[in-house]
């Protein structure tokens, strides 16, 4: 150490610049020691006259340095290297303890310099990965990471992929990085990703590599496009057409799922039967002809051919001559005897209508007839001092405002007031549409009315009679004349509106209204069909109406215009049905309109007969509402009981004709019923029963829950479509019972609808069973019938057909009444007022609020000042 200091103070070298310090030119760098390989550490200086190495504190001994002496070419001045070289052992010494480092010294005349230290480690790398890659499988287009933390080592290992032993370099593929934690990222698994994906991790002592990782890439299986329906399985009649779609888009790779769901489906399909035409029977023949002929003919009507079926062969008409018996010939002036004959039954006929029409004369003179009303007489009798006639410049305003609340006014013969004090009638002003209170304007004919049993009589003499229900729980009829009514089948939803001025003046019509069970009419359905309405028939067919009557009767669809396709049905008088409307397009004719509201739907028709409405599913996302009501026994004398759900079209009639038949078995009513929305999916209804007390009841239900075939439910056509469970008590001082109906339609996805009833012993028929509107006489004639007053409904009539000034006409009324999107079928008709009126009547019978439709009469009356103005005289 001595000997190292004193070099210190050595002379510099002659020529040498005493006010330099020495500078580094090569400092020693970090280094690993690899196994037992020694590592050289090297520094140069200038000017420098000494060098040494210190490690970790201490001077090196100068034995163990290398030094070289050279001269600065650019300067001159004397350069210096020195060379050391450490070994494993010297840096294992302080293992543990600090780094080992190593730093050089360099002197000159001016003083000393020191380099930067160089720290000396023993390189290695571990065996073991902290953490390597798992096996994955993945679906198409899924993210995957693959970790992986590589064995400790010194210097830290660096870190690569490798692929089916290739490398993977992020560079050259988008969808691969790799994170700063070593992790393997692939954007989207594709298929080409399907590999053995093994890390590597090197430093300069070792490369070491993780266990593989296999990465299977699948690809779930999908549904083709439905194929085509197939042809009906049969040529004629009932049979079923099926399609298909395979698992091909995509198809399942690699282990991935196969799709779930049917891959055939099947529906019933109806194909006409084709009839071959036959001849009729020949008819009589003809009287012999002046040719000595006759003839005789018949048609091809038994049937005729229709459907595709072969015509009749051979001819329709038969001429043969005649014998000599019956051969005779026209002697000269027999047509002038016939002509002259003609004259006088020409002469005959005419002194006969003579005759009648002074009867008729003399009887309208006498007083009207019983069985005729008009209008102007009805009129005539409500025109109080009060009443101002009209302007003459604008004959259609209303300018009263009548109030008909203490009006009592009956018509009997010639419809004449009868009135026990003067022939005047007083009539306060007071709202517009004042309804008629106790009053009522009631028609008596000079005929009593026709019983049941008369009119069942008639009525089997007409050859539509013989499709006709027998009894009178679900028909309503009554006679009714120019001033209209209604027709009501009671706890059914349906009626039937006959209007004012319907029933042309002069004639009286017998009119019927009938409620068809479905096993009665025979509708054919194809395809997807279902029926959605109850069928009914009103008539006679035939009659002649000047304006639609209005039949309301209920439905069973949840309506949506993108699943739906529904038409209205009417049986022709051959007994085919046809089309005559579909809901939602534009009416081919007039004579028939339909409005579909939440449940119920009103149908405009100016021709009397059978109708239904039958809609056909555009998705599987189409509903019919079904209405689900359970009944058991009243009494249960046995240890067994049985529990009845039914599971119904939700409509009223329906329900009525189910709690008849319940009522004739002793039945009763558990819980209030529940509706279901049933999907066209082609699945099944369930049944099942839970959370009974098994220590009072067990079920006798072999199978964990019962089905109802879809078909047998989406067509309509099966009413009352019910499942049984029987119960057994385990001892007969059991009276209670507590359980849960679950109902649920199967779909694909496995959920399902619910529905729980609570069974009690003490459940009986609900007062709702029969609702209030549906009490009441099943025909009301004239007035009676109707909310609006009869005068009152004329002048509205009167006052908003015309166009409006200020747009106050019937389109206002129309959008004040939500009724707006019927305008073009209003506007077809001669008095648009009158329809709407008539529809809000069909709406709103019995229990409209009357005050609501004034009110929008009022509206409509104040964007025209002049329509509902009164004089200080009327007020």
């Amino acid at each position: 150490t001595g000997a190292q200091q004193s070099a210190t103070v050595a002379n510099p070298l002659s020529g040498v610049s005493t006010d330099l310090l020495p500078h580094f030119q090569l400092e020693p760098e970090d280094v690993y020691i690899v196994k037992n390989k020694a590592v050289s550490l090297a520094c140069r200086a200038t000017p420098a006259t000494q060098i040494y190495f210190k490690c970790n504190g201490e001077w090196v001994h100068q034995a163990d340095h290398v030094t070289q002496h050279s001269t600065d070419r650019g300067t001159g001045l004397p350069v210096m290297e020195v060379r050391i070289e450490v070994t494993r052992q010297q840096v294992e010494k302080i293992f543990g303890l600090e780094e080992y480092w190593c730093q050089c010294v360099a002197w000159s005349s001016s003083g000393t310099t020191k380099s930067q230290k160089a720290f000396v480690r023993i390189a290695y790398l571990r065996k073991n990965f902290e953490q390597e890659p798992t096996a994955r499988e993945v679906s198409i287009e899924q993210g995957i990471v693959l970790p992986c933390r590589p064995p400790e080592g010194i210097p830290p290992a660096e870190v690569e992929w490798l692929r089916n032993e290739e490398l993977v370099d992020p560079a050259l593929d988008a969808n691969v990085y790799v994170t700063p934690e070593h992790s393997l990222v692939l954007r989207q698994a594709r298929l080409a990703d399907t590999a053995n994906y093994t890390c590597v991790a090197k430093n300069i002592v070792a490369r070491r590599r993780s266990a593989s990782a296999a990465i299977t890439v699948y690809v779930n299986g999908g549904w083709s496009t439905w194929t085509q329906w197939s042809g009906c399985s049969t040529s004629c009649g009932r049979g079923w057409q099926k399609r298909s779609r395979m698992c091909t888009n995509p198809t399942p790779l690699n282990g991935g799922a196969f799709c779930e769901g049917q891959n055939v489906q099947k529906t019933a399909c109806t194909t006409l039967c084709p009839v071959d035409g036959a001849w009729s029977e020949w008819s009589k023949w003809s009287v012999c002809g002046a040719e000595c002929t006759h003839w005789r003919s018949r048609e091809c009507s038994e049937p005729a051919p229709r459907n595709g079926g072969r015509d009749c062969h051979g001819p329709e008409l038969d001429t043969h001559n005649c014998t000599s018996e019956l051969c005779s010939h026209v002697a000269p002036g027999a047509e002038d005897v016939a002509l002259y004959v003609g004259l006088v039954a020409v002469a005959v006929c005419l002194v006969l209508l003579l005759l009648v029409g002074v009867l008729v004369y003399c009887r309208k003179k006498g007083g009207l007839d019983a069985d005729v009303a008009d209008s102007s007489i009805l009129a005539a009798g409500f025109q109080p001092v009060s009443i101002k006639p009209s302007k003459a410049d604008n004959p259609g305003l209303l300018t009263i405002q009548p109030d008909l609340s203490t009006t009592t006014m009956t018509y009997q013969g010639s419809l004449c007031p009868r009135q026990d004090g003067p022939a005047k009638l007083q009539l306060p002003n007071g709202h517009l549409l004042s309804p008629l209170g106790a009053g009522r304007h009631t028609l008596h004919h000079s005929s009593p009315a026709a019983e049941g049993a008369d009119f069942v009589a008639r009525l089997s003499t007409q050859s539509y009679f013989r499709s006709l229900p027998r009894g009178n729980t679900n028909m309503a009829y009554g006679t009714f004349n120019f001033l209209g009514g209604r027709l009501m089948i009671p706890n059914t939803g349906i009626s039937l509106l006959i209007p004012p001025d319907a029933i042309p003046r002069g004639k009286i019509y017998e009119v019927y209204l009938t409620l068809h069970k479905q096993e009665e009419v025979r509708l054919p359905l194809a395809g997807c069909q279902t029926l959605l309405s109850p069928i009914v028939s009103c008539g006679p067919p035939g009659v002649l109406l000047t304006r639609p009557a209005i039949l309301s009767m209920g439905h069973c669809v949840e309506a949506s215009a993108e699943n739906w396709s529904i038409r209205l049905k009417k049986q022709s008088c051959e007994g085919t049905w046809e089309d005559v409307l579909q809901l939602g397009a534009e009416p081919c004719t007039e004579l028939y309109y339909c409005q579909l509201e939440a449940q119920a739907c009103y149908i405009f028709t100016e021709q009397l007969g059978r109708f239904a409405l039958v809609g056909e599913s555009l998705s599987m996302a189409a509903s019919k509402r079904l209405k689900l009501v359970l009944f058991a026994p009243a009494a249960c004398p046995s240890l067994e009981y049985n529990i009845r759900v039914y599971c119904l079209s939700d409509t009223q009639d329906v329900l009525k004709e189910v709690i008849q038949l319940e009522k004739q078995l002793g039945g009763q009513l558990i819980g209030a019923p529940r509706v279901l929305h049933f999907k066209d999916s082609y699945h099944n209804l369930r049944l099942s029963i839970h959370d009974m007390p098994s220590s009072l009841w067990k079920s006798k239900l072999l199978a964990s829950y019962q089905e109802i075939p879809f078909y047998h439910i989406w067509s309509g056509l099966q009413p009352f479509l019910h499942c049984t469970f029987t119960l057994e008590r385990l001892s007969p001082s059991t009276c209670e019972l507590a359980c849960k109906i679950w109902v649920w339609q199967v779909e694909g996805d496995g959920q399902s609808f619910t529905v729980n009833f609570n069974i009690a012993k003490d459940t009986r028929f609900s007062d709702w069973l029969v609702p209030d509107s549906e009490v009441g006489a099943p025909a009301l004639v004239g007035p009676s019938a109707f909310k609006i007053p009869f005068l009152i409904r004329q002048k509205i009539i009167s006052s908003l057909d015309p166009p409006g000034t200020r747009g106050a006409d019937w389109r206002t009324l129309a959008q004040k009444l939500n009724l707006d999107s019927h305008l073009s079928f209003f506007a077809s008709k001669p008095s648009p007022t009158a329809m709407i009126l008539n529809l809000w009547e069909a709406r709103h019978f019995p229990n409209g609020n009357l005050s609501q439709l004034a009110a929008a009469v009022a509206e409509v009356g104040k964007q025209d000042g002049a329509l509902f103005a009164v004089s200080e005289a009327e007020c």
